[in-house]
């Protein structure tokens, strides 16, 4: 029965096991608390008696240092107690050198004296001598400006013989001043001669047009007979009257003497009308010389002499008519001529 009997299994208990490991811990925790303790105390005490020593150390740093102080003091005080010894057995030995100096000038005084008198002697010779020199170079100096006077005297006579001969000068001046005036009213009224004589001719051969007139002393086309608007290449109608006006000037250089420095200048004008800027000129500035150049090149072209044409633009800054018509703005466009002397 017992064998046939099942076994029944037993329950494990851990608990005593878990005691003994815990009872376990706790030793060996108090051990290394016990360890700890021990070994900041014996830290302490060390760093206790460290902090001692160091503070003995610095104590006695402190006295080494007052004692260096003291021997420092105590040398400066030997030094300059030296210097002041120094100085006194200098003193001595120059009172000793003085002292031994008066004796031995006392002992030679008489051969001193002997060597002063033949030195003096020997001097005065020489203050002889310089002054011999300097009374045969005073006598010198006195030929020199002897010399000089006479100099003098004969410049001042030549100055004066020049200022004669300016005076006169000034005369021949005065008198060929007023030749020169007379002779340039002369060529002033040959060149209007010429002039009247020029225009004459022009209102001749341009048969007195509406659009070409006489202002004052310079002949005026209006920029609609010579040129379209806004442009500056002449066109049909102005190349033909200044070809009528090449002819004229022409003829007129032929009979003008060569003495007279004559000039036909072309001026050329606009209205105050301002220009849009994006065409070939930019402003009326540009388009009145360009008027004016294309003229003299034209005249050029025909034969008239380049170095007898001046060309100038005045853009719309002289006008003759000062108003704002149409009409004033038509006479301001204009090309005038002038002849007059370079």
């Amino acid at each position: 029965m017992a064998l046939s009997r099942r076994r029944e299994p037993r329950a494990i208990n851990y608990w005593p096991g878990f005691v003994d490991a815990l009872s376990t811990l706790l030793m060996a925790i108090m051990f290394l608390l016990s360890v700890f303790v021990t070994a900041q105390f014996l830290l302490g005490r060390e760093i206790s008696g460290k902090d001692e020593v160091l503070n003995r150390l610095n104590s006695q740093i402190n006295e080494l240092t007052q004692l260096l102080a003291l021997e420092k003091s105590g040398k400066q005080d030997l030094e300059d107690s030296l210097a002041n010894l120094q100085a006194s057995l200098s003193q001595s030995e120059g009172e000793r050198s003085r002292l031994q100096a008066l004796l031995d000038r006392g002992a030679g005084s008489a051969e001193v004296a002997d060597e002063k008198i033949g030195r003096l002697g020997s001097e005065l010779e020489n203050e002889r001598q310089v002054s011999a020199r300097a009374m045969s170079q005073i006598e010198l100096l006195n030929q020199q400006i002897a010399a000089l006077r006479s100099q003098i005297a004969a410049i001042e006579g030549a100055l004066q013989a020049s200022e004669a001969k300016d005076e006169a000068s000034q005369a021949k001046i005065s008198d060929l001043g007023r030749r020169l005036n007379v002779a340039l009213a002369q060529r002033v009224q040959e060149l209007n001669r010429y002039r009247s004589d020029f225009f004459g001719r022009l209102r001749e051969i341009l048969s007195d047009r509406e659009n070409i007139r006489i202002v004052g002393d310079r002949f005026v086309f209006q920029s609609e007979v010579l040129f379209p608007s806004g442009g500056n290449e002449l066109n049909p109608e102005g190349q033909a009257e200044m070809t009528k006006l090449a002819a004229a000037i022409l003829d007129l250089a032929r009979e003008i003497p060569a003495e007279i420095n004559w000039v036909l200048r072309v001026d050329g004008h606009t209205d105050d009308v301002q220009l849009s800027g994006i065409g070939r000129f930019r402003d009326n500035w540009e388009l009145s010389s360009a008027r004016a150049t294309s003229v003299v090149k034209f005249l050029i072209s025909k034969g008239v002499p380049a170095d007898r044409l001046v060309a100038a633009g005045f853009g719309e800054y002289q006008p003759i008519a000062p108003s704002d018509t149409q009409e004033a703005r038509a006479q301001n466009r204009r090309i005038e001529l002038k002849l007059t002397e370079k």
